[in-house]
């Protein structure tokens, strides 16, 4: 696996390709929101909805050998595109470098002209709540302890 640091580097080197056309900057957005993979049904409920995001966004966590692992699905394609991101960063990481994590990424491609204050707060608000399980698998690991 890679490392947080090595995965952004991966991303902003995508990005830089583009990084002068923002209608093919949203295109790839969306295309990488189309490549993740659908959640159940079951699974797009009031709680698993992210608070805070103008779309609908749906987020699991689940704690594997040390690692968080996320899913994640929206009713909007660039919506799905940004959760998609966080999900290539963060996904596989221990909950203590997820904590940790400085997503210089999102500066870096720009991602605030990209997408407006109103996503913005969004896009906060899954981070927010990506850091908030990765809290939860660290606290449980240390009451087994």
């Amino acid at each position: 696996m890679n490392s947080i640091e090595e995965i952004q580097q991966d991303i902003i080197d995508e990005f830089e390709l583009i990084a002068e056309d923002r209608e093919a900057t949203i295109f790839y957005i969306m295309e990488l929101g189309q490549k993740l993979p659908s959640m159940s049904d079951d699974s797009k409920t009031e709680d698993n909805m992210i608070k805070g995001c103008q779309s609908k966004v749906w987020l699991t966590a689940s704690y594997e050998d040390g690692k968080v692992n996320f899913l994640a699905d929206s009713n909007t394609d660039i919506t799905k595109g940004l959760i998609s991101l966080l999900i290539r960063v963060l996904s596989g990481q221990t909950p203590d470098t997820i904590l940790n994590a400085d997503l210089n990424f999102v500066e870096k491609i720009g991602m605030s002209q990209i997408i407006g204050s109103q996503r913005s707060n969004g896009f906060n608000s899954m981070i927010k709540q990506m850091k908030m399980y990765a809290l939860g698998f660290k606290t449980k690991e240390q009451v087994k302890q």
